[in-house]
């Protein structure tokens, strides 16, 4: 009876939450594409113009920890709403295995933020690596004049990535949730536990998924359209039967997309 009473309760209160979290998240980047504020979503200049820019002006070094702030709000809903629907698997596992124990919303809550946590950790060197970039477009006409490089590139990573062996590897631990809880939950600081385990499914998550989130950075971090497709490329990947077969098309997609852009440009 008690495992009848967990599944209704997984089916009515659970999943119904979950997908209500991932909707919002969607929901607000919606509205914030097409606020005052939808320009930081495409990495544009933040002390230019702007309420942003008045605050990096009048708080002190606001100039140097207010973009990054926003923009590590910005790659929180990006997750949740792009990466969230991925990890399903993992948080039904989850959600079955502490039902009975009555921490067990904090819990899966400190699932969600050690998952949430990895993701946060890569999109702000993401951000780093491409305000690096953008400031040495700046500091060079020739290089910026022939920007399309760098969509090129990111293309063929991303296309290459999908033919390595780190990508499998990993993906091969998102597609396996039962054993990856088994393996890494161990009971003692359950806390501590739920918030690591969390986490390293986040890395994992991360090491099959980060060649393809960058493409978010060649091509708009403001593009919905872009989230949408992608997320559904990398649901399709992690949970779907056939999932594994898409990977070697996917990459010669987007490799062939890197040719196409250096015909065109070159």
């Amino acid at each position: 009876m008690a495992a009848i009473a967990g599944a209704a309760r997984h089916r009515r209160v659970f999943l119904p939450l979950l997908a209500a979290l991932v909707v919002l998240a969607w929901a607000s980047l919606w509205a914030w594409a097409r606020s005052p504020w939808g320009r930081y979503l495409e990495h544009e200049d933040w002390t230019a113009s702007g309420p942003a820019a008045f605050l990096c002006r009048t708080l002190p070094g606001g100039e140097w920890w207010l973009p990054g702030l926003l923009y590590a709000l910005a790659w929180v809903l990006m997750t949740a709403a792009m990466m969230l629907p991925t990890t399903l698997p993992l948080f039904n596992v989850f959600d079955r295995m502490t039902a009975q124990r009555a921490d067990h919303g904090r819990l899966v809550i400190l699932l969600g933020l050690g998952y949430m946590a990895a993701w946060g950790a890569f999109g702000l060197i993401a951000h780093g690596l491409h305000g690096g970039l953008l400031a040495l477009l700046a500091k060079s006409p020739t290089l910026a004049w022939h920007g399309w490089l760098i969509g090129a590139a990111t293309l063929a990573l991303a296309g290459a990535f999908q033919f390595s062996r780190l990508k499998h590897q990993c993906l091969d631990k998102c597609r396996t949730p039962l054993g990856f809880v088994i393996e890494h939950w161990r009971g003692p600081a359950p806390a501590r536990q739920a918030f690591l385990l969390g986490a390293h499914h986040g890395l994992y998550c991360v090491g099959c998924c980060w060649a393809l989130m960058l493409l978010m950075f060649a091509f708009g971090t403001g593009s919905l359209g872009w989230m949408l497709l992608l997320a559904a490329v990398m649901a399709i990947e992690k949970n779907m039967p056939w999932g594994r077969r898409l990977s070697a098309p996917l990459g010669a997609v987007l490799l062939g997309g890197a040719l196409v852009v250096v015909a065109i440009h070159g």
